[in-house]
């Protein structure tokens, strides 16, 4: 059969291949991504074609045709937030593994991102793994319905979860400081619509009513370290001698500020930070903060996931997943000053 031939500027398709074998583009589509539905003799045939006109499969082709697109979408607020960076490496790792490939995009600490994100993801990954998400309960909630997901981070109904547990780490947080003569304590604040901050600040209120010290809440603030100046003036202000800080981030930034006035932690005020991010250890002073397996919650969230797309080959199917937290103490705390900061 003659053939038309192919420019030597485009590559191959399938077409080429059904036209050089005088077969069905869908035929061999088949026998490409479904071999045995086709015959062996045809089936040779196509794969020889196939390697003579050196053709490589589309991936958005093979999508469609399988279903299946073998990348996986992994959402974060902000990828410069270090807090993020063991989360990426875990989902990387765990997702290669796998053999899936990992989409990794930052929304902007963005709602209306997140979202459009999430809705574009929906044709060129089989799921995605949502960090820290900025939706409403009810949106996060929707979009779990129209796609494989495991939040982190995020504590929504019906959509599987893996939680970094710092609320019940509050407990060690604030009897760390009572133990150390602490009384009036400020829990600076992350971002209104983070669901981590408001547990958090919810435990730290309870805590301090069984406890009998006084919690005031300070912020909401944005989590990086520029929030950290305006933080440590409010808490100047508050006449408190320690803050519980949302993350580290924050903290850190406290610490340049609070040293721009002079004022000396841990001996004036002290911190805690959250998240023990890279350099938490070598600021000045060390930060005393509260530690996570981060990267651990990266893999987790990639096996609970992966449970989803092939519940045949897991083993569970664990809808909700723990990691447990500590606080880790450093230079940053130290006895409450004998009055509190003036303003």
């Amino acid at each position: 059969m003659a053939t038309q031939p192919m420019a030597a500027d485009r590559p191959a398709t399938i077409h080429d291949i059904a036209a050089l074998c005088g077969v069905a583009a869908s035929t061999v589509s088949r026998a490409l991504t479904n071999p045995d539905r086709v015959n062996i003799r045809t089936r040779e045939r196509i794969r020889a074609a196939a390697v003579e006109l050196n053709y490589t499969p589309n991936s958005q082709a093979k999508a469609l045709s399988s279903g299946k697109t073998g990348a996986v979408g992994v959402l974060v607020p902000d990828i410069t937030n270090p807090f993020y960076f063991d989360l990426i490496r875990g989902t990387q790792l765990q997702l290669k593994a796998a053999g899936y490939t990992q989409l990794l995009v930052d929304t902007e600490e963005s709602d209306e991102v997140e979202a459009s994100t999430l809705e574009q993801l929906r044709k060129s990954a089989d799921g995605v793994i949502v960090a820290a998400s900025r939706l409403n309960d009810e949106s996060l909630a929707a979009a779990a319905l129209r796609m494989p997901m495991v939040t982190v981070n995020r504590d929504v109904d019906e959509v599987p979860a893996v939680i970094i547990d710092t609320p019940s780490a509050m407990t060690q947080a604030l009897d760390h400081l009572i133990s150390l003569g602490h009384t009036s304590v400020a829990y600076v604040a992350g971002p209104a619509v983070s669901q981590s901050s408001a547990r958090r600040w919810a435990a730290l209120t309870a805590l301090a009513e069984d406890r009998a010290v006084q919690v005031r809440n300070l912020g909401p603030f944005a989590p990086k370290t520029q929030s950290g100046a305006v933080a440590a003036d409010a808490a100047v202000h508050s006449r408190v001698t320690a803050c519980i800080v949302f993350n580290d981030l924050i903290a850190i930034g406290m610490l340049q500020r609070l040293r721009e006035r002079g004022l000396r932690v841990p001996e004036d005020m002290s911190i805690v930070g959250c998240d023990d991010i890279f350099g938490a250890d070598f600021c000045n002073p060390p930060l005393t903060t509260l530690s996570s397996p981060i990267e651990q919650a990266g893999r987790v969230a990639v096996s609970m996931l992966l449970a989803q797309l092939n519940p045949l080959a897991s083993g569970g199917n664990r809808r909700r997943s723990v990691m447990p937290t500590h606080l880790t103490v450093r230079g940053s705390t130290a006895s409450a000053p004998a009055s509190s900061v003036a303003p």
